[in-house]
């Protein structure tokens, strides 16, 4: 059974005619096209016992075809209306009352209104995004080989990195070092833009890289991340320019343990919780609970947050086939941030990670 019958059969289970599937990376995974199409209508329609159809810009239409995708393709001219011309589509094929499933964690409130109006008696009671989520969440080794190689592109941006970065050189600058030996060799996406941090710069978890000149006698944090055939790669590491003080290296140490142990626990039967308190208990232990203050993990594949988190609360059971991040954090304002990160597969008997860059503390400079 392949994936459009997976949702079909969904559909059938769940007495739905119909999905309207708006998000694009949830259409790339299931036709093998992707497209951003920023303000414009990209919707692939699949039916409970009919062929789908895609539909989107008509500027978009012969990518489709070219991208491997066989059954019909629709497009639309900026001037025209484009969920008339679904509703259009979906007559000739489904006449009855129609009830729809749609991606709630996707569908806007704007478009879910167009929709309605074209279908005044129709049902979009229905989420479509447990089930997207559950197909995307256990990979196949396909899926797993091409995460292999964009962790391995992810080494090489350490590397790169770490061969750029020296005191007084602005945060920016290394970035920009990266981005272009990776083009250099045809890795021409990021998975998100790359986040260099230095010194306290790296406390703010959700920071960006700045034009702040990297610190001598500091630590400096990389969050980097490349796509290989639209999956991505995700790993963080933290060096050392100079001699960072003693509590700095207090918390590399601390944050490296509780990495290491819980990529260590990690493996089919233990919880997403259970494994997210195996990193938090060893970081409280040593006086920094209040300082990890986000999850140990989320899902990741072809987006770079996707289900599962791994965090407190989730009983979810850990199965072979799912690929998450493990990366707790320390940060404390005005001291000093912390953050070590591997994403892993889950195998029959434990794990095994997609980037192999050294976590133990590196010096430069």
């Amino acid at each position: 059974m392949n994936k459009i019958e997976k949702v079909q059969r969904w559909l059938a289970d769940n007495n739905r005619d119909i999905a309207l599937i708006s998000d694009p990376k949830t259409i790339q995974y299931l036709t093998g096209f992707f497209s951003d199409p920023n303000e414009r209508v990209l919707v692939l329609v699949v039916f409970k016992n009919k062929e789908p159809f895609l539909f989107g810009p008509a500027l978009e239409t012969e990518a489709i075809k070219e991208s491997g995708w066989s059954q019909p393709v629709y497009g639309y001219l900026d001037h025209e209306d484009p969920w008339q011309m679904i509703a259009d589509q979906i007559r000739t094929r489904q006449t009855d009352q129609t009830a729809f499933a749609i991606e709630k964690a996707n569908l806007s409130v704007a478009w879910l209104e167009q929709a309605k109006s074209q279908f005044p008696n129709g049902d979009f009671s229905a989420n479509l995004t447990p089930m997207i989520d559950q197909m995307r969440m256990i990979k196949t080794p396909d899926e797993i080989e091409k995460l292999k190689i964009a962790g391995k592109w992810d080494d090489f941006a350490f590397k790169t990195c770490f061969e750029a970065v020296k005191a007084g050189l602005p945060e920016s600058r290394v970035a920009a070092e990266m981005s272009y030996a990776l083009m250099k060799n045809g890795i021409m996406e990021l998975s998100f833009p790359a986040l260099i941090q230095s010194a306290t710069h790296a406390a703010e978890p959700h920071g960006a890289t700045s034009d702040k000149k990297i610190e001598n006698n500091a630590l400096v944090l990389f969050d980097l991340g490349t796509v290989w055939d639209g999956y991505i790669s995700d790993a963080t590491r933290t060096i050392a320019v100079g001699k960072p003080d003693a509590k700095s290296l207090d918390i590399y140490k601390v944050c490296l343990e509780a990495q290491l142990a819980a990529q260590n626990a990690a493996k089919p039967g233990i919880t997403a919780a259970e494994l997210d308190k195996v990193a938090r208990d060893i970081i409280t232990k040593a006086g920094y609970g209040e300082y990890f203050n986000h999850r140990l993990g989320h899902g990741m594949g072809m987006s770079e947050h996707e289900f599962p988190s791994i965090m407190a609360g989730n009983d979810l059971v850990l199965q072979p086939g799912m690929c998450f991040s493990i990366e707790p954090g320390i940060y404390i304002p005005d001291v000093a941030g912390v953050r070590i990160e591997d994403c892993i597969h889950i195998t029959e008997n434990g794990n095994e990670p997609f980037t192999h860059t050294t976590k133990e503390l590196q010096y430069f400079g």
